[in-house]
């Protein structure tokens, strides 16, 4: 595993994980800003940056995250329980994490639903019993031709450098040019096909005709391997961050990247009506889960970020690191 870190080697450790097509170096511009006493470990994970691309077993959910988070603390001689964080997909992996080990905190910077992502109600259930509308047949072809390639260009809606730029943060903000060319870079590192992004898929006889595969990451994310509803039930419950940006068009009541909201607008052809698959109300479904953690005896923190996007420690960095660090002092004390 690839990682990038600051701090001192007995430092306070907070292991930071990244979301889908993205890598560590996502989190590196808060390392040196940190309070001296932290150790920061931000790893490329598997199938994405300079990790080992080996694949990803989707019927494990985020599973094959946690394990690898932990082999590699035990690889870096880290034997206590750490602070996690964890964007997007990884919010999912750090609560497979704290369900299967003890942690000091978890911090969930617009998580994936605990319900995963496509193709279920509000309580979690399926729309079909297949989960159709969730996987990697979802993926765009297009755009993963286009990450396949490298394409660096600006030519179409579909190209990696436009998507960063429109759904990682708010419209608003803009990266440095250099910047901007590094984090395109490490969205470029990631796999591509059935073993990677967007993963492999079954033919479905429900509407949009794709139900989940077994490998990569989009199925990994599906409702039928990914719920991390189960954080509720964990016995010794760490303190809980979770960071909404208000403008988040990946992770939304309605986002717009999910196919029921896809259907609604038109865009996928066929959609059976807000009765047999509607919109996820993924951040209601968070917040519904966090609720219930909290009435189980937990601590929880909820921040909204008003206007930024699906990042808010990228485009609102300053506030964030603030309350990010803080929440981490008060979970030390």
């Amino acid at each position: 595993m690839h990682l990038i870190e600051s701090g001192p080697e007995d430092g306070v450790p907070v292991v930071l994980l990244h979301g889908n097509l993205s890598t560590g170096r996502f989190y590196e511009h808060l390392m040196p800003g940190a309070p001296e006493s932290l150790r920061l470990i931000a790893p490329d994970m598997r199938s994405f940056g300079e990790t080992e691309h080996v694949p990803i077993d989707a019927t494990r959910g985020l599973a094959d995250w946690a394990d690898d988070t932990a082999a590699l603390l035990a690889a870096v001689g880290i034997d206590r329980p750490v602070h996690l964080a964890g964007w997007s997909t990884g919010g999912a992996a750090i609560a497979a994490f704290a369900m299967a080990r003890p942690v000091a905190s978890l911090t969930f910077i617009d998580p994936v639903s605990p319900y995963g992502y496509g193709g279920v109600r509000r309580d979690g259930t399926p729309c079909f019993p297949d989960y159709a509308g969730s996987g990697g047949g979802t993926g765009s072809p297009d755009f993963t031709q286009r990450l396949a390639e490298n394409d660096r260009s600006t030519h179409a809606a579909a190209s990696p450098r436009n998507v960063m730029n429109a759904s990682y943060w708010s419209p608003n903000h803009r990266e440095p040019g250099d910047r901007e060319d590094l984090l395109l870079d490490e969205v470029l590192k990631s796999q591509t096909g059935d073993d990677g992004y967007p993963g492999d898929l079954t033919p479905s006889e429900n509407w949009p005709t794709v139900a989940p595969g077994t490998r990569g990451i989009l199925n990994a994310l599906s409702p039928k391997y990914c719920d991390w509803s189960g954080v509720v039930a964990i016995a010794e419950k760490p303190p809980v961050l979770w960071v909404h940006g208000t403008a988040d068009i990946v992770v939304a009541d309605g986002a717009a990247w999910e196919i029921g909201t896809l259907g609604k607008m038109g865009a996928v052809p066929g959609w059976p009506g807000d009765d047999a698959f509607p919109p996820q109300p993924m951040v209601s479904q968070i917040r519904d889960v966090l609720e219930r953690y909290r009435d189980a005896g937990g601590r929880v923190e909820m921040e909204m970020f008003e206007g930024s996007g699906h990042f808010p420690a990228i485009d609102a960095r300053e506030r964030f690191a603030e309350l990010f660090f803080g929440f981490i002092a008060s979970a030390e004390d």
